[in-house]
């Protein structure tokens, strides 16, 4: 989905596709400036609420969303990652498959708010405590409507990931705070920058352009990493994000295959819910119905013990688990830090995250088969670990 391509809930009737605003500046009718009747998708309503409070946000407040953007889909990283770590090796492939895609995807989308940010004159913040929720977290800025876990594959577990990645009801207006989907709080910064770039004279995208990441510093999973220069680059990037959560034009189809031309896929919501139901989807099928596909096997016992929500308080400072949990926070950190400097004007400085990646999956798997008591086992507790302390 994205803001001028409201979907329907899973449980109400798909609209017809209206052609994105990428689309058209595709088809070459490349526009100077939108006004709020020329959002494509968006009702009435919802067209009576841009003219209120939630689109005139100024400058500096749509640099802090777009800061709490990249704390959002950064959160949902670690619950992800655990998940992933706890599937015994060689088992469940579909679902393995299927949550690391998922995790690169996410990975991008907070690359393309640093750009974002970046392009209006932003400086992103990662390497920070506050950046780092403490498990289990409600999402930033959001309506707490669930929280977030640290804890194995399950099905619990997979539940909330579908709450996370939810498609917006129809019509469903921008929500800058107390969103209740991820998309509604990417369409008040989609409109807010619209605003502002329409009404700031000489437009607000002033940012250094070697800030920007570029598609080359960043390879995996679907999607493209854009720089962005523009307000439509911003409202490309946006539409990417979205789409690729919640699924474009009220479909399981995700935004790749509408904006760059990549194989169909499915919108991430719609790949949990392929792993909840235990069947795939056809690319026919509706958003408001379960997947018709063929069967596909979930072995949901076939993962370890990892007590949930693990804490580097728990364990005996000088005990192995506090040692093993340490490390694996160091790490965590190093690789905060290098994407950090990559999104702070030193782009290559992301290649340093690539090892790290691979590190932090071997100190995390050593934890889960540690056993800690009751039968369960460590897990990665991804804290914060002040500078003294690396």
């Amino acid at each position: 989905m994205n803001a001028e391509q409201d979907t329907q809930s899973p449980g109400s009737e798909a609209a017809p596709a209206s052609p994105s605003l990428f689309q058209k500046v595709r088809g070459g009718r490349r526009r100077q400036m939108l006004t709020y009747e020329e959002v494509p998708g968006v009702a009435d309503s919802a067209k009576s609420l841009l003219k209120t409070a939630h689109h005139e946000l100024s400058l500096e407040q749509v640099r802090r969303h777009l800061q709490t953007a990249i704390e959002i889909e950064h959160a949902t990283i670690p619950t992800y990652l655990c998940a992933l770590y706890s599937i015994h090796d060689g088992t469940n492939t579909f679902a393995v498959q299927n949550i690391q895609g998922v995790v690169m995807e996410e990975m991008l989308h907070m690359l393309l708010a640093c750009n974002i940010l970046n392009a209006i004159g932003g400086h992103p913040a990662i390497d920070h405590p506050k950046f780092i929720p403490e498990y289990p977290t409600y999402l930033p800025h959001s309506a707490d409507l669930f929280l977030v876990p640290l804890q194995k594959f399950s099905r619990d577990t997979i539940q909330v990931f579908l709450d996370i990645e939810k498609p917006a009801h129809r019509p469903a207006p921008p929500q800058p705070n107390h969103w209740d989907t991820i998309g509604q709080f990417y369409k008040s910064i989609k409109f807010a920058l619209i605003h502002l770039e329409r009404t700031t004279p000489g437009g607000i995208f002033h940012g250094d352009p070697a800030r920007q990441m570029q598609p080359h510093h960043y390879y995996g999973g679907g999607g493209k990493l854009v720089p962005i220069h523009n307000l439509d680059d911003a409202v490309l990037a946006i539409d990417e994000i979205v789409g690729q959560g919640e699924g474009v034009n009220g479909t399981i189809i995700d935004s790749d295959s509408v904006l760059f031309g990549e194989d169909v896929e499915y919108a991430h919501y719609f790949r949990f819910n392929e792993i909840m139901s235990e069947r795939r989807y056809r690319p026919t099928d509706k958003a408001n119905a379960p997947p018709s596909g063929p069967p596909v096997a979930v072995d949901w016992n076939a993962v370890y013990a990892m007590r949930p929500n693990p804490k580097m308080a728990d364990y005996p400072e000088g005990s192995e688990l506090y040692a093993k949990t340490l490390g694996f926070n160091r790490t965590y950190m190093a690789l905060l830090t290098s994407i950090h400097n990559a999104v702070n004007g030193d782009p290559p400085e992301l290649m340093k995250a690539v090892p790290l990646m691979y590190d932090l999956k071997y100190q995390a798997l050593e934890l889960m088969v540690t056993p800690w008591k009751e039968g369960m086992t460590a897990g990665p507790s991804f804290e914060y670990v002040p500078p003294a302390m690396r």
